[in-house]
């Protein structure tokens, strides 16, 4: 079917990326491991470590890196480990500045590394250079393409897509247009994913084509098209939205949105260009991350959905894999056998958080309840009816 090109293209070049990068470290192996620190490999497998470096992708493509992952996980690891040392830094969305930072960190005695990689593909080199000092590496959030990897701490990315695209599924006939010609209901739908260099982007794609492909197929819904969004560029998602409208004279009734901040950007372009999605006609929206922005597009109708990762739960699950790599235990009994797999073959073991759904009917016991927003922010000039049960003071 012509929608599973997408999936597989975008899988094709991950794996096709991995084997370059497999064949660059294969030549530079040798001038790796004397770039690492002097005294060889010394990471002990992270057993008694006190250094943890802890390297973030950018700051840009979700608010979530700084406001939550970023103290969250410096949190847990302090706990873990009372005293150690942590060591931080973000890549501002470029990959040869985290391999930088990883060297940097590997050559001062850090024992155990904790990525969230810009480029999934590209962090592999990463991971040899830590193995090559015997440094685990806990891959968070976005899965590292290497079999080398130590372990995988995120949420489960295929369940994501599949949250979103239930969603799609279940509400997809209050969206419906008439052909004024033939006078019969259409669905259209178009897909604005991630970035093809996040192995996430991938996975929640595969989780709507599992979901919508059999809806696809039987023409319940129109496959439109599918455009990945590289960086996940929120002004990119919006231009991408544009093309897609103005090629479709506007006849689209579900916008796929791979992330709250995307969404954000293509609302606004639709806006610009006269669509009012919180009138007349509005189109289906997804998103994910449970912004602040996100959130407050869903109270204003903007938006339909967000899907909520509970970050406080990922990052706990990083400080239980550091605790049991510095005491020498297990770490079966925190991975609990969960396994993901890499595109070289890998199955590296994983803790996987679960995401939630997130619609105006649940914001209150959810992102609400779990002090995850505030509700100053979600509410800031927000003013329609729909969302006055939540935004409303009560006395």
């Amino acid at each position: 079917m012509e929608q599973c090109s997408y999936w597989q293209r975008a899988k094709q070049l991950i794996i096709t990326g991995l084997v370059i990068s497999t064949i660059f470290l294969a030549g530079c192996n040798t001038n790796s491991q004397v770039q690492g620190s002097a005294g060889g490999p010394n990471g002990a497998n992270g057993k008694g470590c006190n250094r943890v470096g802890v390297l973030l992708p950018d700051t840009t493509t979700s608010p979530r890196w700084e406001q939550y992952d970023h103290p969250l996980l410096i949190k847990a690891i302090d706990a873990a480990i009372p005293g150690a040392q942590v060591d931080y830094n973000n890549a501002h969305g470029v990959s040869d500045t985290q391999l930088t930072q990883a060297k940097q960190d590997l050559s001062q005695g850090d024992c155990i590394l904790v990525i969230s990689s810009v480029d999934s593909v590209a962090a592999a080199q990463i991971v040899s250079l830590a193995k090559a000092q015997n440094v685990p590496v806990i891959a968070y959030d976005r899965l590292i393409e290497s079999r080398d990897t130590s372990y995988y701490v995120s949420f489960d990315g295929v369940a994501v897509g599949e949250l979103q695209a239930q969603y799609i599924a279940h509400n997809y006939q209050r969206f419906s247009a008439k052909n004024p010609t033939t006078d019969v209901g259409h669905v259209n739908v178009v897909m604005i994913s991630g970035s093809q260099t996040d192995t996430n982007a991938l996975l929640f794609s595969k989780g709507v084509h599992e979901i919508l492909d059999p809806l696809f197929a039987d023409k319940t819904l129109t496959f439109e098209n599918e455009v990945f969004t590289p960086g996940w560029s929120g002004a990119l998602a919006g231009t991408e939205a544009a093309v897609q409208l103005s090629n479709s004279s506007r006849d689209i009734q579900v916008l796929y949105v791979a992330n709250d901040d995307m969404a954000a950007n293509v609302i606004d372009t639709m806006t610009k260009m006269g669509i009012n999605n919180s009138g007349g006609n509005p189109i289906l929206i997804t998103g994910q991350d449970a912004s602040v922005a996100g959130i407050r597009n869903i109270l204003l109708g903007n938006q339909s959905m967000t899907v909520y990762k509970p970050v406080m739960k990922e990052a706990q699950g990083v400080g239980d894999l550091v605790k049991a790599l510095h005491n020498g235990t297990d770490t079966k009994a925190v991975t609990g056998g969960k396994t993901s797999a890499t595109s070289d073959g890998g199955s590296i073991p994983s803790v996987l958080v679960q995401p939630i759904p997130v619609t105006i009917d649940n914001i209150q016991q959810t992102v609400l309840h779990d002090h995850y927003v505030n509700l100053n922010d979600i509410c800031q000039g927000v003013t329609n009816a729909a969302a006055a049960s939540i935004c409303t003071p009560h006395s």
